[in-house]
């Protein structure tokens, strides 16, 4: 269930959105040493807010109330992501410990942000416990699986099972495979995106196998993403409500299999903000609120 207060709550991925949390590019976005970022090139920063004004104007065409992170962050081209350094609970917010250390220090501006919108700590990753928003998924109200890989480790899942075992929820952890090593980022979510209950878009050959069958399990139908999109970040879909979704344009077939598995489909142009920097739609955006 969602927040009394209904400013903030949600254990699901997919429930319609209703309130999300940006931050539009500023000058540390435009790096001039995208190599140190992991960047395929140096965004355009009016392109890149010229793209992210109109991905605001999508979310609030859905019904989304649109929150702004706003804070100084100097140095941190990846603050754009914000759906990274915190994870949102019916209890408040839990505040993560990124795995990448260019980007310690956004959890604590955005725990800030978040607190003044109405959105208390839970509580927060502590000592060597690394956690990334972009390894964790609402499966269901009560399941959230963690992906173990190279920005959320061991400690960090103990962390939140600790943390979250109040609110009864319980976090199942999967090992995610090395891909091309620990300098990229691969998180649970550039494999998969819940679009509905039963429903999720994903790439296989990369998913580990008791994830898979945690999936089937649960009754969890899959829309497959195919090879050439993966790498134009077709697996990560932002649900808008169920099998209402935004993904980044130039993934044709991975679309037309989302519609024809019944979802209403909207893309966005992400050229700047997304496929020179690693991150799609979800990565882009915090919901806040989610209806359940």
């Amino acid at each position: 269930m969602s927040s009394s207060k209904e400013k903030y709550g949600g254990h699901t991925m997919v429930g319609p959105l209703r309130r999300v949390l940006v931050r539009r590019p500023d000058e540390s976005f435009a790096v001039d040493d995208p190599e140190r970022w992991h960047y395929t090139s140096q965004p355009d920063l009016a392109a890149a807010q010229n793209e992210h004004d109109a991905l605001v104007e999508t979310l609030r065409q859905a019904g989304a109330e649109v929150l702004f992170h706003e804070a100084p962050q100097p140095d941190r081209a990846d603050a754009i992501y914000v759906f990274d350094p915190v994870w949102i609970t019916d209890g408040g917010a839990v505040v993560l410990s990124m795995g990448k250390a260019l980007r310690r220090g956004e959890e604590d501006v955005l725990a800030q942000r978040l607190e003044v919108l109405g959105v208390p700590v839970l509580f927060r990753l502590e000592g060597a416990a690394r956690a990334e928003g972009g390894d964790l998924m609402w499966l269901d109200e009560r399941t959230l699986v963690a992906g173990r890989g190279f920005r959320t480790n061991a400690a960090g899942i103990e962390q939140l099972r600790s943390g979250l075992a109040s609110l009864g929820v319980e976090v199942v952890a999967v090992d995610l495979p090395y891909f091309t090593g620990p300098e990229a980022c691969l998180h649970l979510l550039s494999l998969i995106s819940m679009l509905d209950r039963d429903l999720a878009v994903i790439y296989p050959p990369l998913a580990p196998v008791p994830f898979w069958e945690l999936l089937q399990a649960h009754g969890v139908q899959l829309v497959e993403v195919p090879e050439e999109e993966f790498a134009t970040m077709g697996p990560n879909v932002l649900a808008l409500a169920p099998r209402r979704c935004l993904m980044l344009e130039g993934n044709p077939v991975t679309q037309q299999r989302l519609e024809a598995a019944g979802c209403e489909v909207k893309t966005y142009r992400g050229r700047e903000i997304s496929w020179k920097a690693e991150g799609g739609p979800t990565c882009l955006t915090r919901p806040v609120l989610r209806d359940v």
